[in-house]
């Protein structure tokens, strides 16, 4: 495994720790410093956090790189969705025409079954780690055209 590789997946395990400790331990856990990133019963447009209710979980991360000037397209995601920004800055449109920006080191609790397009309005990649938090043979993005 290469060392960039190596650094990501520590990332992504800490991410997960962070997000199952973070909650319910607090800064003290066997002597392991604990901050929470974000924590929020919203997602990024405001709707109230909901689990997907399945009896097929599966859970989906990915590495994503958008290079400079590079976009998501317009999509939308059928169940609940997370990142954890890497490096860069991300700019998200949502389809009524606000924005937010997310730089590096910010979390994201993306909107469920809102239109929305990811943009990299910077000089560097924007990288993110994603957890997609699915169900067996459901898609966990869905392309939309915009009108």
């Amino acid at each position: 495994m290469n060392r960039t590789l190596r650094i990501y997946v520590a990332i992504l395990i800490s991410f997960l720790f962070l997000g199952i400790a973070g909650n319910a331990m607090g800064d003290d856990y066997a002597g392991a410093k604990v901050t929470v990133i974000k924590k929020s019963t919203t997602t990024a447009n405001g709707q109230k956090m909901e689990y997907l209710k399945t009896d097929h979980p599966e859970v989906t991360a990915l590495l994503v790189e958008i290079p400079p000037g590079g976009e998501t397209g317009w999509h939308l995601h059928p169940v609940p969705v997370y990142a954890y920004v890497l490096s860069g800055t991300i700019t998200v449109e949502m389809e009524r025409g606000e924005s937010r920006d997310y730089k590096e080191g910010e979390a994201i609790f993306e909107a469920v079954n809102a239109v929305h397009n990811g943009k990299n309005l910077g000089k560097v990649p924007v990288k993110l780690i994603v957890f997609y938090t699915g169900e067996e043979g459901r898609p966990v993005t869905i392309r939309v055209k915009r009108k």
